[in-house]
């Protein structure tokens, strides 16, 4: 092999670890919102008729009905939404809203958006949600069952 050829594959290879390693890095990691696309997609989110004020912390998830980590997430809520009766959950079929999809940003299934009571966007992940990301983030929001202000009962 000619050292053009060699190095030509070399950083093939370097470039394809560093996206490789980018895209694993940012795979259901919430990331929080800016203060721009924080009203434009509140005020879409509410459009679909999500209604944050009827819990401590609403999950809108987009998914599609072929979508394994969109089971998996889903389930892995109704899992949390047992011990925290402050947890909203609301499924979106990204394929039948698809003018929501894009004025979101969706990319892939599923995304998630995580808004507070006061309908702000705390966040959002596309991929499926880390479970240590997503317990902290309803543990932080979301008092447990039976609980008063943050106390066992």
């Amino acid at each position: 092999m000619d050292p053009i050829g060699a190095g030509a594959l070399g950083v093939a290879l370097a470039l394809t670890a560093v996206g490789t390693w980018w895209l694993r890095r940012r795979d259901g990691a919430v990331r929080g919102a800016d203060g721009e696309r924080e009203r434009a997609a509140t005020a879409v989110l509410e459009a679909l008729g999500v209604r944050p004020g009827d819990a401590d912390l609403t999950v809108v998830q987009f998914s599609t009905a072929f979508c394994g980590p969109c089971r998996a997430t889903r389930a892995r809520l109704r899992q949390l939404q047992a011990t925290r009766p402050g947890l909203a959950h609301v499924d979106v079929d990204a394929v039948s809203h698809l003018e929501a999809v894009r004025e979101l940003g969706v990319r892939r299934t599923p995304t998630l958006f995580y808004l507070d009571r006061a309908g702000r966007l705390l966040g959002r992940s596309s991929g499926a949600p880390r479970s240590d990301e997503l317990t902290a983030l309803v543990e932080e929001h979301v008092a447990p069952a039976g609980a008063r202000d943050g106390r066992q009962v």
